[in-house]
Parts: C-alpha cells; structure tokens; sequence
C-alpha cells in the first residue's frame, strides 16, 4: 500500500474547489466521467485497482485494503459499457473509511449510492455489471482514468465539477497555490469592485491584452 497523503495537504484541498486548481494548471483533469448523485467535496490518496474488462475479482479483494482516508481507483481496461462498482461495493467501501470511487466504466445502483451520498465517478448508469471470474488483476499499479495516469498514493480530488489528479511529489506545492488563490484578497474582492465600478478586465488585466492589441 502506498504511504498516506500529509492531512494538511488534504486540508486544503477540501477546504477548496476543483475549478480553483483549473485557475492554475491544466493538467491532472479526468475527462468522460461524472458523478452519478450529489457530491462533496473529497480528496484522498488512490488505491488503484485495474481489471480485465468483464472480471472484477480485484476490486472486491482491493476492498479489504481500504484505508480510511482512501480513494478507489478502478481502470476497467477500454470496457465503458460495465459497471464494476455497485451499491453494495459502495457501502462497504464507505463503511471501510474510503471517501470516493473513480471508475472508467459505469455504475449500477445508481439510487442506492445517491442515497448513501457516497461520492461515485463513471461514465453513467448501466444494469450491466462485472462478476467474479478470477482471470487476472492488479491492485496498487500505475492505471490510466480520463486520459490521466494515476499512480498510487496520488491524490484524487473532486467535487460536483469533476475529478483532477494530483501527482503526489505535486500535491503540497499544488494544495498551497490553491490556498494562496482562495486567500487573495483581489479574488475575494472581484464582484464587489465591479459593483463599484471598476470593469473586470481592468482588475484582471484581460482589457490591457485589448488595449495593446488595437494600438
């Protein structure tokens, strides 16, 4: 398992909002998923499992390994059509402290998960689900979600915008950008100073790129 994530790391991040990082950096942003109820804001480190498309023998043994804190990371290997993680996986992932699960396919039990507010990423809801065959597995190896490589212990952080991945040698220098922009006095301050008068662009400096432009 790999080692935990520093708590005021995580402190932050939680404290923040995905489109915060989006202000800061392009990279680490999962595409093609969605959360399948309401959600709040998590962040924890990931326990990644990847499967063989139709065999999910790993995420169920992966499960008597969650951590409290742990995000689960599911790489279903190109299969978007099944679901590997349902309503009771979710319970009991809850149960066992994890925070949130990312997956590439879809989910099943849709209600059943909105209902217990546990945070569940994937592409939709499908009746069509994985099963127990025991073909191959791996847990804790480097996966691949939304066009981002996930290597385990990275910090997996969303909200009701999405998922962002941060790699964890980035994930302190990151979270205290965050802090800093959520701290900045002009952002806090940016509709009240229209209100008053002063155009957005002047504040941001967007109308100086115009002003250079048409001279």
């Amino acid at each position: 398992m790999p080692r935990t994530v520093d708590d005021d790391v995580l402190r932050a991040l939680v404290a923040s909002s995905t489109a915060t990082l989006g202000h800061l950096t392009d990279f680490g942003f999962v595409r093609g998923l969605s959360p399948v109820g309401p959600v709040h804001t998590f962040a924890g480190p990931a326990l990644t499992v990847r499967i063989p498309h139709a065999d999910s023998t790993a995420v169920h043994h992966a499960l008597s390994l969650v951590r409290p804190g742990d995000v689960i990371v599911i790489d279903q290997s190109g299969d978007d059509d099944r679901s590997s993680f349902g309503g009771t996986l979710a319970a009991i992932a809850s149960d066992a402290g994890a925070v949130a699960a990312v997956a590439t396919g879809r989910t099943n039990d849709v209600h059943e998960i909105r209902a217990l507010g546990f945070p569940v990423f994937s592409r939709g809801a499908t009746p069509l689900t994985t099963r127990i065959l025991g073909l191959e597995g791996q847990i804790n190896v480097p996966v691949a979600v939304g066009g981002v490589v996930v290597t385990p212990g990275d910090v997996i952080f969303g909200d009701g915008d999405g998922v962002c991945v941060l790699p964890r040698a980035d994930a302190a220098r990151l979270s205290a950008m965050v802090a800093r922009l959520d701290a900045d006095p002009v952002v806090q301050s940016l509709r009240d100073t229209v209100a008053q008068g002063t155009p957005l662009g002047t504040i941001t400096g967007a109308a100086g790129y115009f002003e250079e432009a048409t001279a």
